[in-house]
Parts: C-alpha cells; structure tokens; sequence
C-alpha cells in the first residue's frame, strides 16, 4: 500500500512529493510520470517511478495497487475529461483505498468555463464508488508572479475589474493534499482551498510598483481587447478565451475565496502575494 502521485514531475506534482518526503518515508511514496528520465531525481531519493500517462490505460492499470492512497493531478489537455475517467477507471479496477483530486474552488458551484471538466471529474468519482477526498484548489500566486517580468514591461492587463482573488502558493496547496493523503479522517470530504487573504489586480500592480520601484500600471479592458491580447501575445486560441473567462469569474466573486481550510490542513498560514512578489523579484 502506497501513497501514489500522478503528474510527479509536474509543477504541483513535484511539489507534493517533497512534501511527502518530509512525512513519511520514500518507500512508502510512488511517483506515476509519463517520463523516466524526467522522473531520475525522484528515483534518486528513493521513491519508486510508475511509467503512465493519462492516455495509456495499459500503462495505467499497472500504475496503482490494492490499498493505495491515490493522488489524481487534473491533466492539462483539451480532452483532459476523458484522461481523468482513465485514471478513476483504472483506480477502481486496481481497488485502490482512496481518490484524492486537485479540482476548482467551489466544486459544483463554480460556474467559468475552466471549472468544467472538474465538475465533471467530481461526478465521476462520485459515480464510480470510489472513497475520495476533493482538493478545490483556488487560483496560484505563481499564475501572476511567473509574469513579473513581462508586467513590468508592460503593466498588469485584465478584464476582472475590482474582483478579488483569494491566491496561495503551489506550495501551499501540494502541503494540503500531502497532508490528506498522509492523514485521516479525509474519506469522502470536500475542501474549498483558498489563500487567507484576497486582492484585486489594481492592488497588486500597485504592490508590485512598490516593490520594484517602479510605477507599475493595472490597465483594465474590456473582455474582447483582453481576448485580443492575449491572442497577441501567442495564448493558443483554444486557451486564450478560457482566461478571458476567469477574468469574468474573478469579477463575479468566485475566487475571491470560500473560508480557511487550507491554512487549517497545512497548520500556518498561506503565503501571501507580497511575499511571492518578492520572491519572483529576487529571482
């Protein structure tokens, strides 16, 4: 019986399998990576490589075993729906113990566009009789701050108007789901993960001006000038509407955040932007 981690390679995936490490030992932990070589550095601290990819159900249906503790990672892939009914399918036929899944602040209730195929992968969890665990992830520090360079240049640019976002970092949110799948009293609960603090963009230009000392503008814009931005700059048409989208979301309140529970599960608080506004600066 082991805890197994699905896109360990990844940026949350790598993540949570350091925070395992710090929890148990690595015998104990299994990272699933569609690339071995990718996957060396794992191998090196002694955790065991499964090789799969969401598109492989041969693959898959060796990747977990009787007992285990699953970590499904949301895939990023137009057809990301029909990978996670891959992975819950060969999860159940493997009899693991339990499903946990990285899905979207507000479960059935969220209601942009990006959130979609985790509704729908929630359902089909629920449907195949698995015990789970759903780790609702609110949006990331990282989604802003891995754009400093680029925002200083030509200042932050949005259509999300005065709404706020209530961010964490990836390290906040792999620090929950390692302390789900390493604790109890998880089984078929729903955890709304969000940072403790919200923000707009206005804010966090001005923030951002602040830190770099330079005067740092937040220009927002209509829906479709953002759509054309975006387009601009190389965001693949398929892509690029769906963040026009959580801009409009943003606006509407739904990831301005929905309580504590990820400060509760990881025991501290979440890192705030500030601090990883500094940190993108440093770097």
């Amino acid at each position: 019986m082991s805890i197994v981690v699905t896109a360990a390679t990844g940026h949350l995936g790598g993540l949570v399998i350091d925070e395992l490490l710090q929890r148990v030992p690595a015998d104990q932990v299994v990272a699933v990576a569609r690339n071995a070589e990718k996957a060396a550095p794992l191998a090196d601290r002694g955790v065991e490589i499964r090789v799969a990819n969401y598109n492989d159900p041969d693959a898959l249906a060796k990747a977990f075993g009787p007992g285990d503790t699953v970590l499904l990672i949301s895939g990023l892939e137009p057809n990301r729906l029909d990978q996670h009914k891959a992975v819950i399918a060969a999860a159940k036929d493997a009899g693991v113990a339990r499903l946990a899944y990285t899905g979207a602040l507000g479960g059935p209730e969220a209601d942009f566009d990006l959130a979609d195929d985790h509704r729908a992968t929630e359902q089909a969890i629920l449907d195949s009789g698995l015990t789970y665990t759903f780790l609702r992830n609110g949006w990331y520090n990282e989604v802003y701050t891995d754009q400093i360079a680029v925002q200083l240049e030509h200042g932050v640019v949005g259509s999300a108007g005065d709404g706020r976002i209530a961010s964490a970092t990836r390290r906040d949110y792999a620090a929950a789901a390692a302390a789900v799948l390493t604790g109890d009293g998880h089984d078929k609960k729903a955890y709304e993960l969000n940072g403790d603090a919200n923000w707009s963009l206005a804010e966090y230009a001005a923030e951002l001006s602040k830190q770099a000392g330079k005067d740092v503008a937040y220009n927002n814009v209509p829906a479709e000038t953002h759509l054309q931005i975006l387009l601009g700059a190389g965001v693949p048409e398929g892509f690029a509407p769906i963040l026009v989208d959580v801009d409009n979301a943003i606006e509407r309140g739904r990831l301005a955040g929905r309580g504590s529970d990820l400060s509760r599960l990881i025991g501290r608080p979440t890192t705030p932007i500030t601090d990883s506004i500094a940190a993108a600066l440093k770097a």
